[in-house]
Parts: structure tokens; C-alpha cells; sequence
């Protein structure tokens, strides 16, 4: 909220530390819903409301929320200590917003994941629905930014960088995702196991579903 309002008041964004007062109030929203960690942290606010209303809630589209928002956040962190935060540079309200966003919010959230859970929901094909998100992200960016030459991180920017050493910047980063995914499903699975020899579980099948029946 207060990302939106420093910038409906023409201050500056928290994600890039640009100012664009020249810009309408309509293209500045529209730009700051374009960042990858802004929606990601809007992403993990629903997963937590959606806990908050149902601790023990279930079912595929939930557990894509549930492993997107947390695989998005972790991304969104790791990507903007190692490679964008010596590029921005910020103040006061905008400041304390990207610490929230960048600093915070990745960290609290596995911490709360690790806590609270829910235990069992990384099976095979939640994994691969949980880069649907990153994936139609990455294909609006690059055709929004095609149309209008603006792009939200550098290491995205074709017109500087052009399309083979942008798309190699995007392999990259989805390459972490795939080794973050993995690595969570590997510490869910771990998490969930209850005691005595392990049991091979089905795809699409995991111990949460087993513990139901």
C-alpha cells in the first residue's frame, strides 16, 4: 500500500528507485503490478490468507498458489541481493519498502513454511504447475516490453542487451527456480515423512493424501 501511494504521489519506485512523475497515474500502477516482486509478494499474501481461513485446506489449485508464492519470493530475494540491489538506491518510505519486499518477505515466508506447512503438497505435478506463473510472467514482460521498450529489471532489457543474452538471463533464473523447487520438495518430503522405512509415493500422490485416507 504504501508502494502505491508513493507512487500515485509521483515518489519513487521501491523496486527500481525510479522517479516518472512525467508518467500518468494509470502507467505507473500498471508498471509496479509488472514486477516480478511485487506480484510475487502479493502471491504469498493470498497463501497466507488462504492459511489464515483454512490451516488444513487442500486441492491443486491450492498447493500451485501454495508452492508458487513460496518459490516466487525465494527467487525474487535471491535475485535482487545478488544482482540488483547495488542498483538501487533509495530513501525514506521507498527504503523501507524494499527491505519489506526484498529482505523480509523472502526469509519470513520459508520460515513459515518450514513452521507451519502445510507438510505433503510438493508432488510431481505441483511442481511443474508452479513455474505456470513465472513462466507467463516472463512471456508478458518480454511482449509488453517488445511494445513499449520498457522492461522492469536490466538483465530483461532487450533493447540494451538484446534477445540472446536477455534470454540467456531468463534461463538462468529459471535454472535457480528448478533447483529451489527441487530443493523444497526434497525438504517437504523429509518434513512429512512419519517414522519407519520411507514409502516410494505415486506421482501426483503425497503423504498429506495418504495421512487423509
Amino acid at each position: 500500500m504504501t508502494q502505491i501511494v508513493l507512487l500515485v504521489l509521483g515518489g519513487a519506485d521501491a523496486n527500481s528507485g525510479r522517479v516518472d512523475p512525467q508518467s500518468s497515474v494509470a502507467s505507473r500502477l500498471v508498471r509496479v503490478f509488472s514486477f516480478f516482486t511485487v506480484d510475487s509478494n502479493v502471491l504469498v499474501a493470498m497463501a497466507c490468507v488462504g492459511l489464515a481461513l483454512g490451516p488444513d485446506r487442500d486441492g491443486r489449485v491450492w498447493r500451485a498458489l501454495r508452492l508458487t508464492s513460496l518459490l516466487a519470493i525465494l527467487i525474487t530475494g535471491l535475485v535482487f541481493v545478488t544482482v540488483l540491489a547495488s542498483k538501487v538506491h533509495l530513501s525514506g518510505a521507498a527504503l523501507w519498502c524494499t527491505i519489506a519486499f526484498h529482505y523480509v518477505a523472502p526469509p519470513a515466508t520459508f520460515l513459515g513454511w518450514l513452521v507451519f506447512g502445510p507438510r505433503g503438497q510438493t508432488d510431481r505435478r505441483t511442481l511443474a504447475w508452479s513455474f505456470a506463473w513465472p513462466l507467463g510472467w516472463i512471456g508478458y514482460t518480454l511482449v509488453r516490453g517488445a511494445t513499449t521498450g520498457w522492461y522492469p529489471y536490466p538483465f530483461l532489457d532487450v533493447g540494451a542487451l538484446g534477445y540472446p543474452v536477455a534470454l540467456r538471463n531468463v534461463a538462468v533464473v529459471l535454472t535457480i527456480g528448478a533447483v529451489l523447487a527441487l530443493a523444497l520438495r526434497w525438504i517437504d518430503r523429509l518434513l512429512a515423512r512419519s517414522p519407519g522405512p520411507p514409502e516410494e509415493l505415486d506421482e501426483g500422490t503425497s503423504s498429506y493424501d495418504e495421512a487423509k485416507s
